[in-house]
């Protein structure tokens, strides 16, 4: 039985593995290896994972799907607004797709950003990501605009989907 809980340190390992092969399977095949390896390092590091798995100012933590313990997805986000929300980091462990992990993930955070005054969610999405945006479009989300992905260095010409629903 899948459980969806509060990140906690026991948890770091698992948050950073589901994170960095979730990514790579999601768009490995659209960003350059050197740009996956970068962000993950950037993003994706151990250490920051553990200093961001607690609240901050625009951040609700991280959250994760443990499956007997187990981290087999991971979800973060925050209040970018006094009423408007953000899923910032979202992945699963590529083998456990399709099984509603997701779904639960996504509910857990949006009712916390609920409680916390959101009455909009927005989500990028990187252009190419034919995992995540029939996920997103099937919860609600609808395509607002496109626009420069974050963590483009000089060179680089990647493209997000920006999505948003109302919650």
């Amino acid at each position: 039985m899948i459980e969806v809980k509060r990140g906690l340190p026991e948890h770091v390992e698992g948050i950073s593995k589901v994170c960095i092969e979730g990514r790579w399977a999601a768009i490995g095949h659209i960003k350059s290896p050197e740009n996956l390896r970068r962000n993950d390092h950037a993003f994706y590091n151990e250490d920051r994972i553990r200093r961001e798995l607690d609240e901050a100012e625009g951040w609700d933590g991280y959250f994760v799907a443990l499956d007997n313990g187990k981290v087999v997805g991971a979800i973060g986000g925050g209040m970018t607004g006094e009423q408007t929300s953000e899923v910032f980091v979202f992945y699963l462990d590529p083998s456990r797709r399709r099984e509603g992990i997701g779904t639960k993930l996504l509910n857990h955070l949006t009712e916390v950003q609920r409680q916390k005054g959101a009455k909009e969610q927005w989500v990028s999405v990187l252009k190419g990501n034919n995992k995540g945006i029939p996920f997103y479009e099937a919860m609600g989300f609808r395509f607002v605009c496109e626009r420069e992905a974050y963590g483009n260095v000089d060179g680089e010409d990647y493209l997000s989907l920006r999505y948003r629903r109302d919650i």
